[in-house]
């Protein structure tokens, strides 16, 4: 099996239902933006802060190439991840992709006390929120393999339907 590589907004629940559905498939999991801390051993706003947004992403890119060259595993990503050709390319190259769309609502109840979110550190989180769905959707949209809606579900209930929805597609 290639890997189910999970995209989306922050706070759409990529790392909760990767963990879960990597548990159901008997997979490793991994988060790419878990990796880019272990691997420079500092936390995604620090590197914001000390990098910019265009040397995370640098770092994102690397870390997204290698993780999607490797088979059978489970990917959370980045919410940004999208923004990017090359990430894209890599993601649909690596497996089956699935968009976990969210509300932008939901995504301001879901992150609203969540401190380490550095382009929410500003006096309007929910504006910048709407901005990043209008300028993103499309390209999760445009690389997604299965759109999954997680307003208002368990976690467990978008798994199995992660699974279903999976498993009717046929190979490629």
């Amino acid at each position: 099996m290639r890997n189910v590589i999970l995209i989306g907004p922050m706070g759409a629940g990529k790392s909760t239902i990767g963990r879960l559905l990597a548990k159901e498939l008997r997979l490793p999991f991994k988060d790419s933006d878990k990796e880019i801390e272990q691997r420079t051993g500092a936390d995604i706003p620090w590197i914001f802060d000390v990098e910019g947004e265009q040397g995370f992403r640098e770092r994102e890119q690397a870390v997204i190439a290698e993780l999607s060259a490797q088979d059978g595993l489970v990917l959370a990503t980045g919410g940004g991840v999208v923004m990017r050709e090359a990430n894209r390319q890599a993601l649909h190259a690596g497996g089956r992709v699935v968009y976990l769309h969210t509300s932008v609502e939901q995504q301001i109840d879901r992150t609203s006390r969540d401190r380490n979110r550095p382009l929410l550190r500003t006096a309007n989180p929910a504006q910048v929120l709407r901005d990043l769905m209008a300028m993103r959707d499309p390209l999760y949209r445009e690389v997604a393999d299965v759109v999954i809606e997680t307003d208002e579900r368990p976690p467990r209930m978008v798994v199995q339907e992660i699974l279903s929805r999976l498993e009717a597609l046929s190979p490629r």
